[in-house]
């Protein structure tokens, strides 16, 4: 599902798509806050924007620089 997730990114250089699913694992990993919040996580040139709601995290922004 998260490789799904990457390959959808058309703006995304191909060879970042493995450091985005990364950073979606990670973030699908941490504790979840009893709220949705808005939160960040960031690698080498990449980053994501995201929320959580309940179960599910939802990306709202990814990029890299390249």
């Amino acid at each position: 599902m998260v490789k799904r997730a990457a390959d959808v990114l058309f703006d995304v250089p191909g060879d970042a798509h493995q450091e985005i699913i990364l950073l979606i694992d990670a973030v699908s990993e941490i504790p979840k806050p009893p709220a949705p919040t808005l939160a960040a996580a960031f690698s080498d040139s990449c980053w994501l924007v995201y929320t959580v709601r309940g179960d599910v995290v939802e990306i709202l922004d990814v990029g890299c620089v390249w």
